[in-house]
């Protein structure tokens, strides 16, 4: 298989699963993060692309980013290392308020629901 071909298949296969995604969270009933305004409090559904732990201005920080076809927000538990069944590939709905960290949406200790 050449490049041109793998690299067409990969471009078809993300766009697939950004569909997917955004069709969850439609059927979960959230809104999709690219049209969720700055300071909102909104629902939002879709799927964990890596999770980390890092410390936020001296504080331990858990950050997940979430992806649901559209765009990403990283998710921020304050003074959290680890937070059972949070884990990168896993699908989850999370409630809070959307700000900004310089350029990257963000949502500190939102509630969140695993799904099965």
């Amino acid at each position: 298989m050449g490049r041109i071909s793998r690299t067409l298949e990969r471009l078809s296969s993300d766009n697939q699963e950004a569909g997917e995604l955004k069709s969850d969270a439609a059927k979960a009933g959230c809104k999709l993060i690219s049209t969720v305004p700055d300071r909102a409090v909104v629902t939002i559904h879709g799927v964990l692309r890596c999770v980390t732990l890092r410390p936020v201005d001296g504080v331990t920080a858990l950050e997940a980013e979430l992806y649901d076809g559209s765009d990403s927000v990283t998710l921020i538990w304050l003074g959290r290392r680890k937070i059972e069944g949070v884990a990168a590939g896993r699908k989850l709905k999370a409630f809070g308020r959307v700000g900004m960290r310089g350029t990257t949406r963000v949502i500190y200790n939102p509630r969140y629901e695993l799904d099965a």
